[in-house]
């Protein structure tokens, strides 16, 4: 018998409901930026109320035509993906997306995106008509093109520049959407949050590459991209917690790899407050809810009265945990 077997009787059924330091979300399993685009066209496909909520994908202020085709290529453990942001710009977004994340009942955090400092402060100017939007994620882990391409979360005051933007501009909590491709992540992850970020989303996609051996090319268009799914996993947990070790008290979503219950309650062990499911969405769209199940399941059987009983609780062999800034 596993761990995941042992089943406690008489216990009361668990809540599934997470409260991320003043965001609340009837679920800690999110669909992750990118899968359900803003949620409206998932609304016909399934009860979006059944999930804990929805980033909307990165949205810019000028229209994004994306990168070129091919643009998704199949790992042996995953996915890799170079779209390039591709969205119709923070004005159509608001027009034709707005309407409904006004309605929808439901909690919805909008993933902004841009090139530059400025560029992210004028989709936040635009961004505060919602009324209902709970959180931003600042996906800053995007190029910077005012700086020879480089990436916003790769610097700890690059980053901290634009979250301190996004958070002065902001009517809601913001979180930091950061990469693990840096040195040292928790430097990355205290500057955001001394710039003003309510939490962080850990982690972003990996910088990846394939080639066709049949006919020597790139499987993606823009030679490489983001690596998503299973593969990513174990890079997903170490981040998280080396991260909620040197800040216990930020809320963290943890995103990488998800597509069990075991595979969410193992971030949450790391220090996840709650998850985003990603890759998992596009061989099964049922993937966000089972896992919300699955997690209640787990927590019934463990006697555990909700998530927020998981978090952070893995140690080590001897008890102690580990050091966050710990070297191999």
């Amino acid at each position: 018998m596993t761990a995941l077997d042992q089943i406690t009787p008489g216990v009361a059924a668990p809540t599934l409901e997470v409260d991320l330091g003043g965001v609340r979300f009837p679920t800690p399993v999110l669909a992750a930026s990118g899968c359900f685009n803003s949620g409206k066209e998932m609304a016909n496909a399934m009860d979006l109320h059944r999930i804990g909520g929805v980033v909307t994908k990165s949205v810019t202020f000028r229209p994004t035509k994306g990168l070129p085709t091919p643009r998704m290529a199949e790992t042996a453990s995953g996915m890799l993906n170079a779209i390039g942001l591709q969205n119709p710009g923070i004005e159509e977004f608001l027009s034709k997306d707005g309407p409904w994340i006004e309605t929808a009942g439901i909690p919805v955090i909008v993933s902004v995106a841009g090139r530059s400092v400025e560029e992210f402060s004028q989709v936040m100017i635009r961004i505060r008509e919602l009324q209902s939007v709970v959180a931003i994620e600042a996906n800053i882990s995007c190029p910077n093109v005012e700086r020879r391409n480089q990436v916003f979360a790769c610097h700890p005051d690059m980053a901290a520049e634009v979250i301190g933007s996004v958070s002065r501009l902001s009517r809601v909590p913001v979180f930091a959407k950061l990469t693990a491709d840096v040195t040292n992540i928790v430097e990355v992850a205290e500057a955001c949050l001394r710039a003003g970020a309510h939490g962080l989303s850990l982690i972003n996609t990996l910088l990846g590459m394939a080639i066709d051996v049949e006919t020597f090319r790139p499987k993606l268009g823009a030679v490489t991209g983001g690596l998503s799914g299973p593969a990513i996993k174990p890079v997903a947990v170490r981040c998280i917690y080396q991260v909620a070790e040197a800040f216990p008290d930020a809320p963290i979503i943890g995103i990488g790899g998800v597509r069990t219950a075991e595979d969410a309650v193992e971030l949450m062990l790391a220090g996840a407050w709650a998850v985003q499911v990603g890759t998992a969405n596009f061989f099964d769209p049922d993937a966000t809810t089972d896992v919300a199940r699955g997690i209640g399941e787990f927590l019934a059987r463990k006697g555990l009265s909700g998530p927020a009983d998981l978090r952070g609780k893995a140690q080590r062999a001897n008890g102690d945990p580990e050091p966050a800034d710990h070297r191999a």
